[in-house]
């Protein structure tokens, strides 16, 4: 398949475009010219690659003929304070350009990667407006499915760890903070649940939706991505504390709740499983390996 990407210099679509090489697949990719490509170095060469702030993200529709599929990973939190327009124009403006040229040139798959971001509140302060944004360009899709021939495909992540994540986030933070023994972890009570899957299980994911794309139903569909099983916040946290043998004191309790917390969120998998996928990776298997890269 001839595969457009989105994100693919990101912590997850760097190892998705790893997996499309090694399965065969012509990955294209839209990206900045002030990129970090450190992740897919290795593999640059064997990419076809288009700079957006250039003016090129339309191009690869006109040069390269037919694109079977286009996979949308890049995405905008808001963790370094981008404005809201900021954050409407990467999470709803430009996948929805992409949508109506996918539409225009034929391409009838979109695989929307719905990041569900239900991270523990002291992470969390812009989370409301991005979970919006993802929201709206999740509506737009259902709406230009049901009224054409594009599949639009959403896949909707729980909580994605892995090897060289960026540190602010959740899981890399906790591992940080305790192999360093730091003097203290703020945290809230961490009754919050959470389905934490690794990197590998998630691209596994993709690639079995690609392997069965022309036999997914027409119009939008959602395949949920997690374990399906979901760990409290204060049994993650004292799993890395034991796991790295730290001396940092876990305050819980020290940050509240807030009054739009996310208590319980857990991945139902059976649409995935009925395609033949299993996660793999179990926690503390994971856990290590995010370990290794730090050491």
């Amino acid at each position: 398949m001839k595969i457009l990407v989105t994100g693919a210099t990101g912590f997850l679509g760097s190892q998705l475009v790893k997996a499309l090489r090694l399965d065969g697949h012509t990955v294209i990719i839209l990206k900045r010219s002030t990129s970090d490509c450190s992740r897919i170095r290795d593999i640059l060469p064997d990419l076809i690659m288009y700079d957006t702030d250039r003016g090129q993200w339309e191009a690869p529709f006109f040069e390269q003929g037919r694109i079977d599929a286009i996979i949308h990973t890049a995405t905008c939190y808001g963790r370094k304070n981008e404005s809201h327009t900021t954050m409407v124009d990467a999470n709803v403006t430009f996948p929805l350009k992409l949508l109506d040229m996918a539409m225009r040139f034929g391409t009838p798959f979109f695989l929307n990667t719905d990041t569900f971001s239900s991270a523990p509140i002291q992470l969390s302060k812009h989370l409301q407006p991005y979970n919006l944004t993802k929201r709206q360009f999740r509506e737009w899709g259902k709406c230009l499915a049901d009224t054409s021939s594009l599949r639009f495909i959403n896949v909707r992540l729980e909580h994605v760890y892995g090897p060289y994540d960026n540190t602010n986030k959740f899981v890399t933070s906790v591992i940080k903070s305790c192999l360093e023994n730091q003097p203290e972890l703020r945290l809230t009570e961490g009754k919050q649940a959470r389905d934490f899957i690794y990197v590998e299980d998630v691209v596994s994911a993709f690639r079995v939706l690609l392997a069965h794309a022309a036999r997914l139903p027409a119009g939008f569909t959602e395949y949920q991505v997690g374990t399906g099983t979901a760990t409290s916040i204060r049994e993650f946290v004292e799993r890395v504390h034991q796991m790295t043998q730290s001396s940092t004191v876990l305050k819980f309790g020290s940050i509240a709740y807030t009054d739009r917390e996310i208590m319980h969120s857990q991945a139902d998998t059976r649409s995935l499983q009925a395609l033949g996928w299993n996660h793999r990776v179990k926690l503390e298997d994971g856990l290590s390996k995010v370990m290794a890269t730090f050491k």
